[in-house]
């Protein structure tokens, strides 16, 4: 029997659209899809570690799907790396090269700050307020590198033309190198709501999903 886990993104959360979109179409199929909360109570001191460790604290000795947005996403294809019954990956504009287009957008003044006081207020969408994010999110972030990421896994990308927080370039980049990886590509942007239907229809069709009677 395989477990279905969601992954939110950044700064998001288990309320978030897509995630209680996808929860209610698995709960029709009869399935579940688990939902952990990766902001764990202290989204201050979150860090790309901290998830995987979660994750990986939660996951089953058999076959698990990953299905992970954004920051979320980059958890899932980690996790998949290390763990090796996450057996499938459904990865929505998933945040490869995340420092490479995050940080540019902080600029230089911003980021010395950030390292000189500790904390970066950022805004929060299900706290719908802005939280302190410690400077150990960025430092954790820097030891993990995409190259890295070599275990072939079957793997779906979707992710929108019009992405401007994470570039469409990195998913093209990521699945050009990996012959497991399938991308398709939107006509949205990140966030990715305005296609869930047509997300949902190509989750079916990519994990085989049929309703448990």
């Amino acid at each position: 029997m395989t477990t279905y886990l969601y992954l939110h993104g950044f700064a998001s959360g288990p309320r978030s659209a897509k995630a209680q979109y996808l929860a209610n179409r698995f709960t029709e199929l009869g399935l579940a899809l688990q939902i952990p909360d990766l902001n764990q109570g202290d989204f201050s001191h979150l860090t790309l570690t901290r998830q995987i460790q979660q994750v990986e604290a939660e996951l089953p000795v058999t076959p698990v799907t990953l299905i992970g947005s954004s920051f979320g996403g980059l958890t899932a294809a980690w996790l998949a790396q290390r763990q090796r019954q996450v057996e499938r990956l459904v990865l929505l504009a998933p945040a490869f090269q995340f420092l490479d287009h995050w940080l540019p957008r902080l600029g230089a003044a911003q980021q010395q700050l950030w390292a000189t006081e500790g904390y970066l207020s950022i805004y929060h969408y299900i706290e719908q307020s802005r939280l302190p994010l410690h400077y150990g999110f960025m430092t954790d972030a820097q030891q993990y590198r995409d190259e890295d990421l070599q275990r072939s896994v079957p793997t779906l990308i979707l992710h929108g033309r019009s992405d401007d927080t994470i570039p469409i370039a990195a998913s093209r980049r990521f699945a050009s190198a990996r012959p497991w990886v399938t991308l398709m590509e939107l006509e949205s942007d990140h966030g990715l709501t305005d296609v869930i239907a047509s997300i949902w229809i190509e989750i079916q069709k990519f994990c085989a999903l049929a309703q448990v009677m």
